[in-house]
């Protein structure tokens, strides 16, 4: 297996990557580093485990949605973007919440 070295918000890991898969993996960190960078810049959340984790929410969504309608989907407005962060910032909300408890 491959090690690739990429970056994610500043920050360098070291990736296994099997044979050929490279431009993919590349791809994916990518996709990843442009999520946790928009919602960094948003401004409202600042620890890099919560970015993650809305990120991780917010694709995994976007994955779920491509998967069940058309392709056209994926394409969100910035509006339709901003209802589903705002939503996966209740819920991580409600999860803190009842963690605490």
């Amino acid at each position: 297996m491959k090690q690739i070295e990429v970056q994610v918000m500043q920050q360098t890991y070291v990736l296994a990557c099997p044979p050929g898969q490279e431009a993919k993996l590349l791809e994916a960190v990518a996709r990843v580093d442009n999520a946790m960078t928009r919602i960094r810049d948003a401004g409202k959340v600042r620890a890099r485990e919560r970015i993650a984790v809305l990120a991780a929410l917010n694709l995994a969504f976007e994955l779920d949605a491509s998967s069940t309608t058309a392709p056209a989907a994926t394409d969100m407005s910035s509006a339709e973007s901003q209802a589903i962060q705002e939503r996966v910032q209740q819920l991580l909300e409600r999860l803190d919440t009842a963690l605490q408890e």
